[in-house]
This record gives C-alpha cells, structure tokens and sequence, in this order.
C-alpha cells in the first residue's frame, strides 16, 4: 500500500510540474503568438476591445508595405554581418581570457577580474557621450566597425568563460601538456577549446541575440540607411503622424525568425552546456 501510495503522489507531483510548465510555456510564447497575429491584421486591429487573437489574412500585403519601406532584406543582412562577427571575436576574446583567469597566475589576477565584472553594473547609456565622441575621432561613424568595436569586449563572457573553463579543463591535463613542449595557446587551441565547445554555444546564442536586439548603440553611430541594421530600419518605420501598427509587426516578426533559426541550429550543444554545468 505504501508503494502504490508513494507512485501516486510521484504521478500527482509529475502532473503538476508537466501543467506548470505547459502554463509557462504558453505565456512565454503568447508574445510571439501575438506579434504574428497583429501582423496579419490591419492596424485597428492593435486597440481593438475585445483584443483579437485569431490570424487575419493580411500577411502577405503589410509584409510588402515593410519592403516598401526600407530594404528589409539588406538590412538583415547587414545584422547577420554584424553579430556575427561580434560574436565569433567575443568567443575568441572571452575564451582566451577566461582560459588565462581560470589556469594562471599572474599580478592582480583577481583585482582585474573583480574589476571587468564592475563594469557590468555600468548603465550602457552612461558612456554613451564619450564612446561616441572616441568613434568619431577615429572616423568610424556610419561604418560597421564603429558599431561593432564597442561589443567586442564582454564581461559576461569572460566571467562564463572563466568558470566553465575551470570547471570543466584538469589542471593535470594542463601541466601534461607543458611537459610535452606545448605552448600556452597551443594548449588552448588542442585542449581547452574542444572541452568549451558547449560553453561556446550558449554564448555564442547569447551574443548573438543580445548584438541583434541591441538599439541605441546602432541607433547612434549609424546614419545611412544603407547601413541601416535591421533594428534601425524597423524604427525608422514609424512616425509622428501615421503609424501603422500590422506593417511594423509584420518587420519585427520576419526579424525575429532568424534568432529563432540560429537557436535551433545551436540548440543540443546550448542543452548540453546547461546540462554539465548543472551536474557539476
């Protein structure tokens, strides 16, 4: 009796957890669910009461009104250039560095990781005025270079690096390799960089994502709408005397499907990364 009693309450607490996260999963995903549904719809239908909730057949025609407007298209492109690149030097930067914090001494070790990690709590719009006057001497506004410079040192990076890296890399692993003649990035490159590769994926998404979102920075240094990023482009859809709500939702909604493509092509390594470091 105590057994059976014991797997009904499992099968109770199971049935629970599966419709909490069930629950958690839809208002997570109503957001999006919504966003495609207004960007189907005409733009009444944004403050319409009661909300509408079922697609429209207005996709197709407020997409065209989006390519209208602006080069959609280029300026995606011009986005996946972008984050691209910022994400593949925070990789290497990050890696490195968190490599040299987790299995070296040097002076100040902890005092410069201690102060990296401060300048997390620094409100991006502070530095905005200095960054920009520094662009602009170097003459890097309305260049790619100017936008992307600013994102290539990360804090967070290093600071995920620098723990995984400790966690997951042997220092006997290390030392063995010294004794076999390897240098300092050859051991990175041989051994350290093969045992990261989850770590890699969970910030290479988070990069990704958080370069892709980013607005003011971009907003701020590029001028042209040639070199508009797809944040831009969608902002300067809207003015002070006509919005219209669909066309503007039918843009965020075809920009947010390429974030969702690039989280599924990374999608096992990024379980995997969260999976060992729950474990250890």
């Amino acid at each position: 009796m105590n057994t059976v009693a014991k797997k009904r309450k499992l099968s109770m607490g199971k049935v629970f957890v599966y419709l909490f996260l069930t629950l958690a999963s839809a208002l997570s995903l109503f957001p999006f669910y919504w966003m495609f549904v207004m960007a189907t719809q005409t733009s009444s239908a944004y403050n319409s009461i009661p909300p509408t909730i079922t697609p429209g057949n207005l996709m197709v025609e407020n997409f065209q009104k989006v390519l209208q407007q602006i080069d959609f298209f280029g300026a995606l492109w011009t986005s996946f250039v972008l984050c691209t690149i910022v994400t593949l030097v925070v990789l290497f930067i990050s890696s490195l560095a968190g490599f040299a914090f987790a299995k070296f001494h040097f002076p100040a070790k902890n005092f410069l990781f201690i102060t990296i990690l401060l300048t997390m709590i620094i409100p991006p719009q502070l530095g905005l005025i200095p960054q920009y006057f520094l662009i602009a001497k170097a003459g890097l506004l309305d260049t790619l270079s100017g936008v992307m410079i600013l994102f290539f040192l990360n804090p967070l990076g290093i600071f995920l690096m620098r723990q995984y890296v400790s966690d997951s890399v042997p220092d006997e692993l290390i030392e063995a390799a010294k004794l076999d003649g390897c240098s300092n990035f050859k051991i990175y490159r041989s051994i350290v960089l093969p045992i990261i590769l989850p770590a890699f994926a969970t910030l290479g998404i988070i990069v990704f994502t958080a370069v892709w979102g980013e607005f003011l920075w971009q907003f701020t240094i590029l001028r042209d709408p040639e070199n508009y990023t797809i944040q831009v482009a969608l902002a300067s859809l809207s003015n002070t005397f006509n919005v219209d709500f669909g066309m503007i939702l039918s843009g965020v909604f075809w920009a947010t499907v390429p974030l969702i493509i690039i989280f599924l092509l990374f999608n096992r390594l990024f379980i995997s990364s969260i999976a060992e470091g729950s474990v250890k």
